[in-house]
């Protein structure tokens, strides 16, 4: 399965940027977008490992509960 990588804006807009198949290729590519990304740019960079673009914007908008917070 491929990794996927967006933007996602306030509101979780999201926008797709590309799709590649080695997560360590992915990770580069993620991180220096991240590096290059600016207060104006108001978004973060996600990779999502799904098996289609479908798939993996549904992932990404999915409501996930908090982690408990206390004692580990």
């Amino acid at each position: 399965m491929p990794y996927f990588i967006y933007k996602i804006r306030p509101v979780k807009q999201l926008e797709y940027v590309e799709t590649i198949e080695k997560f360590r290729d992915a990770k580069q590519q993620a991180k220096a977008m991240r590096e290059a990304l600016t207060v104006a740019d108001n978004c973060t960079v996600k990779i999502m490992f799904a098996k289609n673009q479908t798939e993996a914007e549904l992932l990404l908008k999915e409501e996930r509960e908090a982690r408990p917070q206390g004692d580990d």
